[in-house]
C-alpha cells in the first residue's frame, strides 16, 4: 500500500508553456477558439496577446496528482477549478497540490490544487477530491 501523507503535504510541478503546447492542446482537443491560436484576434482582446487553454493549464494539476502526489493508483473523482489569471506563451506555471485532510480508512481525501506562473501570480485555484491509491 501506498504511504498516506498527512495534512499540509505538498508536491509540485513546473513547466514553462510554449507556443507548441497550445497549438498540440488545440488540435488534440479540438477547440481552436482564436484567443488561443490567432496572434491578431487575440492581440485586440482584454488579454493583449494569446493564452493558453485553462484546460492545459489544469492538466499540470493532474501530473502531480497522478505522478507525485498522491501518485501512481490515484483515482481523480472530481476538481473544481477558478482561472484567476491568463496564461501566455513562455510563461512558467507551477502546478501545487496540497494534502487538506488525511486518507480515510478507504482512502478518500481533498487536495488544495493551484498554479501560479513565474511572478507569483495565482492563474488557478481549485480543491480536488481523490481515493487515495493502494
Amino acid at each position: 500500500m501506498t504511504t498516506r501523507s498527512a495534512q499540509g503535504t505538498c508536491a509540485e510541478f513546473a513547466k514553462t508553456i510554449t507556443e507548441c503546447d497550445i497549438n498540440g492542446y488545440a488540435g488534440i482537443t479540438g477547440d481552436f477558439n482564436p484567443v488561443h491560436i490567432n496572434d491578431v484576434y487575440a492581440g485586440a482582446t482584454r488579454f493583449k496577446g494569446r493564452i493558453a487553454h485553462g484546460m492545459l493549464t489544469a492538466g499540470l494539476i493532474s501530473n502531480v496528482i497522478g505522478t507525485r502526489l498522491p501518485g501512481p493508483g490515484t483515482i481523480y473523482l472530481s476538481q473544481n477549478l477558478t482561472f484567476t489569471a491568463p496564461v501566455k506563451v513562455n510563461d512558467t506555471i507551477t502546478a501545487r497540490v496540497e494534502v487538506t485532510e488525511p486518507p480515510t480508512d478507504k482512502g478518500l481525501t481533498h487536495l488544495k490544487t493551484t498554479c501560479t506562473n513565474q511572478d507569483g501570480t495565482l492563474v488557478l485555484d481549485g480543491t480536488a477530491t481523490v481515493i487515495w491509491p493502494r
